[in-house]
């Protein structure tokens, strides 16, 4: 398999040299050449599977001969073995018609485990292969800088560095980034938003001398191999509602687009896919941007949902690339737009295509207090504010649907990892699995760094370890 940049400008590469890349040196990302499709039968074929098994299926085609079958269901096998419980992303009813998808079973209680559980390993089998060593620096909004840490901690062929905007993610988030004492992770607190952290880590990949020094790679979701790891739930979950025989619409929280985005890779490889919502909360800039054909950036506001503050969907360029018909001069102009003006207007091929390809709407703050206390209510469920998000947009995008399509709602995190918010809103305070009783209590590592490129670089390059081979 074949992979090529949003902008047309970078080399072709294969999988272990995309999977070590992240971004591509022209600013770009990385999309497959083309797209893989199961016939229904294979589809069919999953229903009742373990998890490591499909997903072995989903991902063998994207990874060509990097990985082979028995390779890749060891690193499966391990990543999922783990999880907390044995359906790895179990589905519950909470409605008539309605399931909310966990994906919360992992070890930072998020669905950034899922993928990043496989990503370290895979990253780990190729650095072995070809003795190097690699320098890894992401943004987070909120969980994927804990999962990132917990995946790589104590790793011998890797530095993680993982930028958070100070003061804007739970303590519950911050924790499982500063907790963990292993001297190759390291948690940078960022004086300013999510959207400047990944600003950032984007600047320095395109800061080509320093990205060569410290080998520098990347674990947001710019990386293909963590959107490939997710396309696998949602074969999982449909398969297990009756697809490809019964049709499934899901209802995605998301702020970098990246997790819709494989939701929206499963429909191209044939999953009958009814409806792809997206969900968002005040900061809307994607439903605005479905609404309006504009996308435009406004100011980041702080909500309840953390993880969802953001104006810079990175993954909704891999979109714009697919949806143009991969017209990456077109993709360039407009990712300069954005950089100098703060937005650009889709065309209309890209308009009619992302009507036809999503649903949108987005959760005020009490929007979602009013959604967590229903459910509640209604199912004895406890829904997290960004799950909130995805069954708000349910309600609103899918009414009417027909009653045969079943519903599904990513619930993305765990409710004890916002435990004020969770108590504000219900009176209860969720608590953490008991395996994470002295999080709250361990000693915190962590620095605070001014939004300042050459800050950031210096910081990185005084506390890798010696890069070698």
């Amino acid at each position: 398999m074949e992979y090529v940049s949003t902008r047309g400008e970078a080399p072709i590469l294969d999988f272990e040299d995309v999977l070590l890349a992240g971004l591509a040196r022209d600013g770009g990302l990385y999309l497959p050449a083309r797209w893989p499709t199961f016939e229904p039968d294979k589809i069919a074929s999953f229903a009742g599977r373990p998890f490591a098994d499909v997903a072995v299926e989903v991902i063998h085609p994207f990874v060509g001969n990097s990985l082979g079958r028995e390779a890749l269901g060891e690193m499966t096998r391990e990543a999922y073995g783990s999880f907390g419980h044995k359906a790895v992303t179990p589905l519950v009813q909470i409605d008539t018609n309605r399931f909310i998808l966990e994906l919360f079973h992992g070890p930072t209680l998020a669905f950034k485990d899922v993928a990043m559980q496989l990503l370290a390993r895979m990253m780990d089998h190729v650095l072995q292969k070809r003795g190097g060593r690699a320098t890894i620096v992401g943004a987070t909004s909120g969980d994927t800088g804990g999962a990132a840490i917990e995946a790589f901690r104590g790793a011998s062929n890797v530095d993680v560095f993982v930028l958070f905007p100070e003061g804007r993610v739970s303590d519950v988030q911050r924790r499982m980034m500063t907790t963990p004492p292993e001297a190759n992770v390291h948690a940078i607190a960022v004086r300013g938003t999510f959207d400047d952290c990944q600003a950032q880590v984007k600047a320095m990949f395109n800061n080509h001398a320093f990205r060569d020094r410290v080998q520098l790679s990347g674990v947001n979701s710019i990386n293909w191999a963590r959107i490939v790891a997710q396309i696998t739930y949602y074969f999982v979950a449909a398969a297990a509602l009756g697809a490809p025989h019964r049709r499934v619409s899901f209802s995605v929280p998301t702020g970098n687009f990246g997790d819709i985005f494989a939701g929206y890779v499963a429909k191209k490889m044939g999953l009958p896919i009814e409806h792809l919502v997206i969900a968002s909360n005040e900061n809307d800039i994607l439903p605005r941007t479905l609404d309006t054909g504009a996308y435009e950036m406004r100011e980041v506001m702080a909500t309840t949902s953390p993880s969802m503050d953001i104006q810079i969907s990175s993954n909704f360029e891999r979109y714009l690339f697919e949806a143009s018909g991969r017209d990456a001069d077109g993709v360039r102009r407009q990712m300069d737009a954005l950089k100098q003006a703060r937005r650009f207007d889709l065309n209309k091929k890209v308009a009619a295509a992302m009507g036809g390809d999503f649903l949108a709407a987005s959760a005020g703050a009490a929007d979602v207090v009013s959604t967590v206390r229903r459910v509640m209510s209604e199912a004895q469920y406890l829904v997290e504010p960004h799950t909130a998000c995805g069954v708000h947009a349910a309600d609103q995008a899918l009414a009417g649907q027909d009653r045969d399509i079943a519903e599904v709602v990513l619930a993305t995190a765990h409710p004890a990892k916002f435990p004020d918010a969770m108590e504000d809103f219900t009176g209860q305070r969720p608590a953490l699995p008991k395996r994470l009783d002295a999080l709250m209590s361990d000693p915190e590592r962590f620095a605070v760094l001014d939004n300042d490129q050459a800050v950031i670089e210096a910081f990185v390059e005084e506390n890798a370890r010696k890069i070698t081979g």
